[in-house]
């Protein structure tokens, strides 16, 4: 090998080797658990790890009338051997998800199947006479749907979707439904945050461009100060200012601006205040690198040409900071969706982002199945918006460079 490929080799396999840690590192906090919750999103193996005999016998039934009595005996005994392993709230809890009285029945089953298990009983009519729901098709479509290992249940739970009796995909009783509106109440938030950011950040980067050394490194402090505090503390600190009784409504009454305090907590607007606060920095730090990167020869020239102060602003100045606006938009609007502490202090019931929901059925309800695919709906839906603001404004402006 000639000495200069030789050389050419050892200097790639170098440059490989000082980025290894880095791929190491995404793969181990970034991709691995991405796809670990893609994974949960459509594993459902609750049922079948407890109830095997069942998840197999029942494949082969076709879904019409009642399934046949081997099916019926695999129930009976996967439900005595859970009453003796004290397991049966597993399947319990996996068949709630599809219809709640479900957990009765097969609590219910297993706790009448304690003892020595009887053999050679009919139990097409024993597991009825234990309970009517065995008597019904509802409760073997929701064990035929549940056997695993993978299913769309949880995906289609996350967009108030579900399976009818026919297998067909149809939207989920009305009294159910609730992960649409909280998924486009999360994107609504998001945006008003953002728009709310990008106002407020233009004027504050060009007082910190145009500013003085010592004011400019002073209001540079003041704006990065919320960085440098608790994300709980910051939240906190909003509730005692906006409170009834709080710094805000204080100096409102006052003044004689208002009669009587406003509510300005637990709702949206307690919210979009705090949101806004705490994701301004990253809104103008973008803006205000955009804004450093314009000669300022440039207005000049435009004003000595006779283009007044907003002709120069619109013609000149503004294109060029397109990309710190694009930027600085994408990052707020990003981190805005991922917000779980601040609404849940700061908001109402009806002021709840998607993460809440993530949390509640994660610690709550313990369903990590509806969990994952609420991530995973959140996740698609960043990546769709992320394509269209893409395909929008231009990847080549979306950037400081």
């Amino acid at each position: 090998m000639a000495p200069s490929l030789r050389s050419d080799s050892v200097r790639k396999a170098g440059a490989a080797l000082l980025i290894l840690p880095l791929v190491a590192f995404l793969l181990a906090v970034f991709f691995v658990p991405i796809g670990g919750m893609l994974g949960l999103s459509v594993r459902d193996t609750e049922l079948a790890s407890v109830m095997p005999l069942t998840a197999d016998r029942i494949g082969t039934w076709d879904g019409r009338g009642l399934p046949d009595a081997p099916v019926f005996e695999a129930v009976a005994r996967d439900l005595h051997a859970a009453r003796q392993t004290r397991t049966a709230g597993v399947p319990a809890r996996r068949l709630s998800y599809d219809r709640p009285e479900f957990r009765a029945v097969i609590s219910n089953t297993a706790r009448a199947l304690s003892g020595a298990f009887p053999e050679g009983r009919d139990w097409t009519t024993d597991l009825p006479a234990l309970d009517p729901a065995w008597g019904q098709p509802a409760i073997w479509t929701a064990i035929h749907r549940a056997r695993g290992p993978a299913s769309d249940f949880f995906l289609l739970a996350a967009l108030d979707l579900r399976r009818d009796a026919a297998g067909e995909i149809a939207r989920a009783p009305a009294e159910s439904r609730l992960y649409v509106d909280v998924l486009l109440r999360t994107l609504s938030i998001a945006f008003t945050v953002t728009v709310i950011a990008l106002l407020l950040a233009l004027p504050c980067a060009y007082l910190l461009q145009t500013a003085g050394l010592t004011l400019s490194s002073l209001l540079m402090i003041v704006l990065l100060l919320p960085l440098w505090t608790s994300l709980l503390v910051r939240s906190a600190a909003w509730m005692v200012i906006l409170q009834k009784n709080g710094l805000v409504n204080s100096a409102l009454l006052k003044t004689g601006l208002i009669a009587e305090p406003l509510e300005l907590v637990f709702n949206r607007t307690g919210v979009l205040i705090a949101l806004t606060h705490i994701l301004l920095p990253y809104a103008v730090l973008p803006v205000l690198a955009a804004m450093r990167n314009v000669p300022r020869n440039q207005t000049l020239a435009a004003s000595s040409l006779g283009a007044g102060a907003l002709r120069s602003f619109f013609s000149v100045y503004l294109p060029q900071i397109v990309p710190g606006i694009s930027a600085g938009g994408l990052l707020v609007f990003i981190l805005a969706l991922g917000y779980y502490i601040t609404p849940l202090l700061l908001g109402g019931a009806g002021d709840q982002l998607l993460p809440y929901y993530i949390a509640f059925n994660t610690t709550q309800t313990v369903n990590w199945g509806l969990a994952a695919s609420l991530g995973a709906i959140l996740l698609a839906a960043t990546f769709l918006l992320y394509g269209v603001y893409v395909r929008l404004v231009g990847v080549d402006r979306i950037g400081l460079g």
